[in-house]
């Protein structure tokens, strides 16, 4: 039984190099992105990317999706998008006999790989939308609960600099993305890598690497990691330290922090890390895996005071100072 399990996990961790060397061919530079949105995809989860237009957002999305052999949509957020532009709607049918019905028509959500593009332009109406069907994986119209196909994947898109015109996400719906990613600007030899690749007359292509069923094989391996009681009780005292009430608040939490993270956030943590153990050919996760995603996993669930706010702190630095004052050993 363990001689198969280090077969399917060695098949498995090949593949998912082998779609990261197929990313790579297009994406120059973000490995960390990279990184964490192949970590999201197998702790079934979804991803929120962070950045200014031009870094490669939307193309990394479609790059990934070509990559894997899954159904791809793209929704492209506006103010004037609606609920049922997204999950689908009743429309009426007529039969031969003149006899009507009514027939669900499917949204764009109905797809393995999910493009939110600009999500912070759409109405909190629409954005809540997708709160169901990224945590319960069903879209109901009606009164009728519609399934998704698995594996279901939303990768999320906005631009944190031009706020005219748009909705902040609402802490509920950040909550729900199992990472936030943070797209930088390139160096210097990357942007050259970029002209070379995108202003000569082909640019490169990419084939299918790993089909729904393999990525629904990895996500179930990745549950068989074992995480060790010290191991989860290290992430939850990282997630209880950016608490500004509890007992193992740091003082820059206790400062500048209002609400601290969620226990979505401990399960990211312990997830990522499992994903990480796994593809680096472990069967449990140890202190750094937890430590390596503690960032992805728990800015976007940090809400800061006032203070906070004046001070221009970021809730990185919070996860930081988290990071360097909170023991592994309890």
């Amino acid at each position: 039984m363990a001689q198969e399990l280090e077969t399917r996990a060695s098949a498995f961790a090949e593949k998912v190099e082998a779609v990261r060397q197929a990313v790579g061919q297009v994406i120059v530079g973000h490995g960390e992105v990279i990184e964490g949105v192949l970590t999201a995809l197998f702790a079934d989860g979804h991803c929120l990317l962070e950045g200014v237009p031009g870094l490669g957002k939307t193309l990394l999305v479609r790059t990934l999706s070509a990559a894997l052999d899954l159904s791809f949509s793209r929704i492209q957020f506006t103010p004037d998008l609606m609920p049922a532009d997204i999950v689908g709607t009743n429309v009426i049918t007529e039969d031969e006999a003149g006899r009507r019905s009514f027939r669900f028509e499917p949204g764009p959500v109905f797809a393995n790989v999910i493009l939110a593009d600009e999500i912070n332009r759409a109405t909190p109406k629409t954005q809540s939308a997708l709160l169901e069907a990224m945590q319960e994986r069903t879209a109901t119209v009606g009164r009728a609960s519609h399934p998704l196909p698995r594996p279901f994947f939303v990768l999320a898109t906005q631009n944190p600099i031009e706020m005219e015109g748009t909705y902040p996400l609402p802490e509920a719906q950040l909550d729900r993305f199992f990472f936030k990613l943070l797209m930088r600007y390139s160096s210097r030899e990357e942007v050259n890598t970029i002209l070379e690749r995108t202003t000569e007359a082909s640019g490169p292509s990419v084939g299918k690497v790993m089909g729904g069923e393999e990525v629904l094989e990895g996500q179930g391996l990745v549950r068989q990691v074992v995480a060790a009681p010290h191991v989860r009780d290290y992430a939850t005292r990282l997630v209880l330290a950016t608490h500004p009430e509890g007992e193992f608040a740091v003082e820059e939490a206790r400062r500048f922090v209002r609400y601290g993270a969620s226990p979505r956030g401990a399960q990211a943590l312990v997830l990522a890390g499992k994903v990480r153990a796994l593809l680096s050919g472990r069967y449990n996760v140890s202190f750094e895996d937890i430590r390596h995603f503690a960032l992805p996993a728990l800015r976007h669930r940090l809400i800061l005071n006032f203070e906070g706010e004046a001070e221009g702190i970021s809730t990185d630095q919070i996860i930081q100072a988290a990071l360097e004052a909170v023991p592994t050993a309890p």
